[in-house]
């Protein structure tokens, strides 16, 4: 029995020792690797962040400004083609102005246009169509910071406008109520005012300002011949233009020269007329003294 005995505790002791160690390395092991495993940003986090990003974009408030000047065969007509194509936009005409045609010049037309901004571009691109564009100039302006400003103080003041209202109801003496009162007309003035410049600046950043401007060929800038056949069309347009104000020099000049031949006429006919009586007054001599 003692021979039995004894190699059986030395069995359960070397199993006892085996299941210890494999426990430590696994525990061991798992513990390294949760070490090792780098601790990256979510796909949550990612996605906050990218619509933080957008939301930043969207927010910002800016004052869209500009200028077009283009060259159209007739400015009257483009002006109205103007006109419905920026309303057709949901945009509006805050001014228009137009020359009428005078001899070559076929007149030019200036419009001032309040263009949404979400529709700035293809609006634009609608307008170039109507001729060719000579200068474009757009500028904008960054007013996210004054518009948050104006918002944050029109709030601090309506919360001040409501606690004057409610000590007014509370007032106990009359000068209390003035003093309130004359408190709180100020508050409101100047409620009002930021309100106002609020609106302003809110329409400005919603609509676009634009000035169009519609010239005639006549008015349009010159452009420098760059080929031998714009040269020829260039010269034989010079050529023309050259003659065709010599005939307008000769029409206006035109009356005048016929009044100084009627006056030259007259001269002649007076000094014909003298010279004769001097002819005649040579041919009966002198008259003889008493």
């Amino acid at each position: 029995m003692r021979r039995l005995l004894v190699p059986t505790a030395l069995a359960l002791c070397a199993l006892a020792l085996a299941g210890c160690t494999s426990s430590a390395g696994s525990s061991s092991s798992s513990g390294g690797s949760s070490a090792v495993a780098p601790a990256g940003p979510s796909k949550v986090d990612t996605a906050e962040g990218a619509a933080s990003t957008a939301q930043n974009a969207d927010s910002r408030q800016v004052i869209t400004t500009g200028s077009v000047t283009i060259t159209v065969d007739r400015p009257a007509a483009a002006a109205d083609e103007a006109v419905t194509i920026v309303e057709n936009a949901g945009g509006r005409v805050d001014g228009r102005t137009e020359k009428a045609p005078v001899d070559g010049d076929r007149g030019s037309a200036q419009l001032t246009v309040r263009i949404p901004s979400a529709k700035l571009t293809t609006t634009l691109d609608a307008l170039k169509k109507v001729g060719t564009v000579e200068d474009l100039s757009i500028s904008k302006q960054d007013v996210t910071a004054h518009a948050k400003d104006l918002a944050a103080r029109i709030t601090a003041l309506h919360a001040s406008v409501d606690r004057l209202v409610d000590l007014m109801s509370k007032a106990a003496t009359t000068a209390d109520l003035i003093t309130i009162e004359s408190a709180l007309s100020d508050r409101q003035a100047n409620l009002e005012s930021l309100e106002s410049e609020k609106r302003s600046i809110d329409d400005q950043v919603d609509l676009s300002t634009i000035t169009l401007t519609l010239g005639s060929t006549a008015t349009a800038p010159a452009h420098l011949p760059d080929t031998f056949l714009s040269g020829l069309l260039t010269g034989w347009n010079s050529f023309v233009a050259f003659f065709s104000g010599l005939i307008v020099v000769l029409g206006v000049l035109l009356p005048w020269l016929a009044l100084l031949g009627v006056i030259a006429i007259v001269l002649l006919l007076v000094l014909r007329r003298n010279r004769r009586k001097s002819a005649e007054l040579t041919a009966a001599g002198p008259t003889a003294a008493p």
